[in-house]
């Protein structure tokens, strides 16, 4: 069938062989570059989210994810090394499985995008309230701080952090590599001053019992069920794969550097979870007054917090909306808890907007391939940015961010790139079978395994997320599909006998710390 059309794979390479880029990067550096992408806005907002549904066993849940992370890296990290076009499951889709397959795994990308944003913006907003009381003793109220699924209104700060950042791409101002990279160095080091201070203070009594919601429940509590909304701390592992064309020897080098980055995120994560269920305040699930599981970002969890602190006991981690921080100020650290938030208000800016810049460069690529219509890739005379589309996304990140709590953002995001995760080892195998001759740099050890298990894992992730962040995915690319059929089947490039790569199309890899 038309919509069948596959952009061919040797037109991608033969853009990529004009843009070679010399192999520098060894392990190490690979190693290093995955654990600044993956280590970010993850483990600072959804900790308290991870103990609301886990308790003590979020620790589990860390590993978990990690290893569904893992098995999806691997498969990432062959298809990247024979397309190496620094770009997205998108082009990678495009290139085996034909365009409306192609348009979905774009359009799934973009929720993660947009969303992810989203969520960021929720997060950066619980560690700015959580400043303004530490530092000046300010506090906002509720109604201008949170949405209306956690008994507020609107979540005023999360909203003029977005529309700024928004401002700030559609006149053209970007971050450098270098102010980035300090960044990332600034999470990395509030997450070890962390670890150092709070392992010692650890309790072992608040260890048990371990897994008191059980492995997983109905309701979407349990360690699986963390473990699908932790699963958001470890996006951005793929930015070691996006560069394996840079890579010396990426047949060893790239999956020493996707395995390494993991493993060290994975026992970075688990200390700084012990270290916070060690701590005073423990990591039990805040359960209602006559013994039932609260939902997290929930009205009735909202209120429930209110009340135990309004009865003088102090907040709960599950309530807290700057869990790190909050257990350090437990401790005895007022002023340290104050600077790790303080990271993460500075840092999590940055994250917003890579975000939407990725969600942007995402639609302007589409628009490229004629999916999408060509005004949305217009270029301000001015400016030299796509505005047009960057005011789109800005904009739906801001309502995303003013109304729904970081975790059913988190959770809504993690739906749309398990899907894309599913793509990438849907098109290994594919690969694998209809052209075994072309050059891999890179090969995935244990193929016929590792990709159903990728492909089981993320499976398992998604059929574990609440309900209304499953049906995001679904709804999402039915929105998706009607967009298609009613413009993008017509206007396509490749239906159209225009076989193209531009040099716009070529995506750049993530900036490390996106998550």
């Amino acid at each position: 069938m038309n919509f069948l059309r596959i952009k061919p794979l040797d037109a991608i390479m033969a853009s990529a062989r004009r843009n070679a880029l010399e192999p520098t990067l060894g392990a190490w550096q690979l190693t290093l570059l995955g654990v600044g992408a993956i280590i970010g806005t993850g483990i600072f907002v959804l900790t308290s989210e991870a103990a609301q549904k886990a308790g003590p066993g979020m620790v589990i849940s860390f590993v978990i994810a990690a290893f569904v992370c893992a098995t999806a890296a691997l498969c990432y990290a062959e298809v990247a090394a024979m397309i190496p076009v620094s770009g997205s499951a998108y082009t990678y889709t495009y290139a085996v499985m034909g365009e409306v397959m192609a348009w979905l795994v774009g359009w799934a990308l973009v929720l993660e995008y947009a969303v992810s944003a989203s969520a960021v913006a929720v997060g950066w907003s619980g560690y700015f309230v959580g400043q303004l009381h530490g530092w000046f003793g300010i506090t906002l109220p509720m109604a201008l701080t949170q949405g209306p699924y956690a008994g507020g209104l609107i979540n005023l700060p999360a909203v003029t952090i977005s529309l700024l950042i928004t401002w700030l791409l559609m006149i053209g101002t970007s971050e450098s590599a270098r102010v980035n990279a300090m960044l990332v160095g600034v999470k990395v080091t509030a997450l070890a001053l962390f670890v150092i201070l709070s392992i010692p203070a650890m309790r072992a009594e608040n260890f048990h019992p371990l897994m008191p919601l059980g492995w997983a429940s109905g309701d979407g509590a349990g360690v699986v069920s963390a473990a699908s909304s932790i699963f958001f701390a470890y996006i951005g592992f793929d930015a070691v794969s996006t560069a394996a064309e840079e890579t010396k020897n990426p047949q060893r080098n790239v999956p020493l550097g996707l395995i390494g980055s993991l493993v060290i995120c994975t026992v970075f994560y688990m200390l700084v979870a012990a270290g916070a269920i060690g701590s005073p305040l423990g990591a039990q699930p805040v359960m209602s007054a006559t013994g039932h599981w609260l939902a997290p970002g929930s009205a009735e969890l909202a209120a429930r917090c209110a009340a135990i602190v309004g009865g003088g006991a102090v907040e709960p981690l599950a309530c807290s909306n700057e869990a790190l921080a909050h257990v350090l100020r437990e401790i005895g650290y007022m002023k340290l808890g104050n600077l790790v938030g303080l990271a993460a208000f500075v840092a999590l800016p940055s994250v917003i907007l890579v975000m939407i810049y990725g969600q942007a460069r995402m639609f302007f690529v589409m628009s490229r391939d004629g999916l999408l219509p060509a005004r949305l890739s217009r270029i301000h005379p001015k400016w030299k940015t796509p505005h047009i589309i960057t005011m789109i996304t800005g904009t739906g990140v801001a309502l995303g961010s003013a109304f729904l709590p970081v975790g059913k953002l988190a959770d809504m995001c993690n739906a749309g790139t398990l899907f894309a995760f599913v793509a990438v080892a849907i098109a290994l195998m594919v690969l694998r079978r209809t052209d075994p001759g072309r050059a891999r740099p890179f090969r995935t050890p244990l193929v016929w395994l590792v990709g159903p298990l990728t492909i089981l894992g993320c499976l398992i992730l998604y059929l574990r997320l609440p309900f209304d962040a499953k049906m995001v995915l679904p709804i999402w690319g039915g929105i998706g599909l009607l967009l298609y059929f009613a413009y993008g089947y017509r206007h396509s490039l490749m239906g159209r006998g225009v076989v193209e790569v531009h040099e716009t199309d070529i995506i750049a890899p993530p900036v490390p710390g996106t998550h």
